[in-house]
């Protein structure tokens, strides 16, 4: 068995968001069977003071801290055609770093996680490439171009188009392309529509040792009048700024018009200013970033998952269900999630349905109890990461030979 280099296009630690949880659990599950080496970017200070965990993981590594800001992608992705996606993470210093490596490690698997990355595969590279493109970009632009309005949803259509090219090119390069869900990988593969390309789905997992309600201390606001809901989430990412803006405005007035001391918590990161406007709302909190979200999951009376736009599986609604916690998502939120609607969660499919469900469990504490424990249990039985990713380290040791053979 050679060695493997793994290119990200954020440093997997810490794994405190969607993307860096995947990508953690990926380089660990790779790391376990051989040498690792680690091509990645680094954005917050965070990012780079976890050098030290990704050192302890990787037989070797380079970590870029990335600066350049969207505006400066932008325009030189407009004069060099290419979609802004891949110009944000061009690398001088990264692509060195593959080349050297491949010149001198037995690097027989280059694993790419997220799109972006795919950039530095070298054309002469002869061995496995597995792709993880976790969600489908292109069509998430494709989104934002359907909502936007004005110039934006010219620059959305753009990146669609381009980015939309540049994955089917990367999944015809691979050996096997993944996705985050079987649904996203069946929106590929039918947009490819290429047999002869390896597309498949791995859902995410869930830590249920760290994701345990036991021992968990409660949150600030349990001593408030309630009932509170939480969505969690990085709130400078414009799903969750469109899902926690319209609940706000759409959904928490219906809620508060059955139930007045009704709380709907924000918590995450880098809340935008049109997020923190929203804390001028009647019953909203915009929490921020807190030490440990836990606690803030744990206490909810609802967790809720509004996303109108999403793609693949959200790990908010998975933290919340291995948390016992009764979760309202939105159809879009609970895409991708093999779970019973009603037992597992509740999935609503307008404003209305949703502050329902939201009313229906507040007044009734043994179904959310049991609700809650149903979620737990479904977590453990079908969520663990190990679970999860059987099937890629069983791919993963079938000798390459076969690999190119098989169906």
């Amino acid at each position: 068995m050679g060695e493997t280099l793994f290119l990200a296009h954020r440093i997997p630690f810490p794994p405190d968001r969607g993307d860096k949880i995947r990508s953690c659990a990926m380089l660990r599950a790779l790391a376990a069977r051989g040498p690792v080496h680690v091509a990645t970017f680094g954005e917050t200070d965070a990012d780079m003071a976890a050098e030290t965990e990704l050192t302890g993981v990787a037989a070797s590594h380079v970590l870029v801290h990335r600066t350049i800001s969207n505006l400066r992608a932008g325009l030189a992705a407009l004069a060099s055609g290419k979609p802004v996606s891949l110009v944000a993470f061009e690398s001088p210093q990264i692509a060195h770093f593959v080349s050297r490596l491949i010149a001198t490690r037995p690097i027989d698997t280059i694993f790419v996680f997220s799109g972006q990355m795919a950039q530095f595969i070298p054309q002469s590279f002869a061995g496995r490439v597995v792709m993880d493109f976790v969600d489908m970009d292109s069509a998430k632009f494709a989104a934002y171009a359907e909502a936007a309005h004005g110039p934006m949803k010219l620059v959305h259509a753009r990146e669609a188009r381009l980015l939309g090219a540049f994955e089917q090119m990367v999944a015809r390069r691979a050996d096997l392309s993944l996705f985050v869900s079987p649904a996203e990988a069946r929106l590929f593969r039918d947009t490819l529509n290429d047999p002869a390309v390896r597309v498949t789905g791995i859902s995410n997992g869930i830590d249920t040792v760290s994701y345990d309600p036991a021992g968990i201390a409660p949150a600030p606001y349990v001593q408030s009048p309630g009932p509170h809901l939480v969505f969690t989430g990085q709130m400078d990412y414009a799903p969750n700024v469109d899902a926690v803006t319209h609940f706000a405005r759409a959904v928490q007035p219906k809620v508060r018009a059955m139930h007045p001391d009704a709380c709907f918590h924000i918590v995450g990161r880098n809340p935008t200013p049109a997020v923190q406007a929203l804390a001028r709302l009647p019953g909203v909190d915009v929490a921020g970033a807190v030490d440990d979200i836990r606690p803030w999951i744990a206490s909810a009376d609802v967790v809720v998952a509004p996303l109108r736009i999403a793609r693949g599986i959200q790990n908010k609604v998975l933290e919340a269900m291995a948390m016992a916690r009764p979760v309202v998502a939105s159809g879009a939120a609970a895409e991708g999630i093999i779970a019973k609607d009603g037992e597992h969660f509740v999935i609503a499919a307008d404003d209305a349905t949703m502050a329902a469900a939201i009313h229906a469990l507040v007044a009734d504490p043994a179904r959310v109890k049991a609700m809650g424990q149903a979620a737990r249990d479904h977590m453990l039985q079908s969520y663990q990461w190990d679970a999860q990713l059987a099937p890629l380290m069983r791919w993963l040791d079938t000798p390459a030979p076969a690999l190119q053979s098989a169906a």
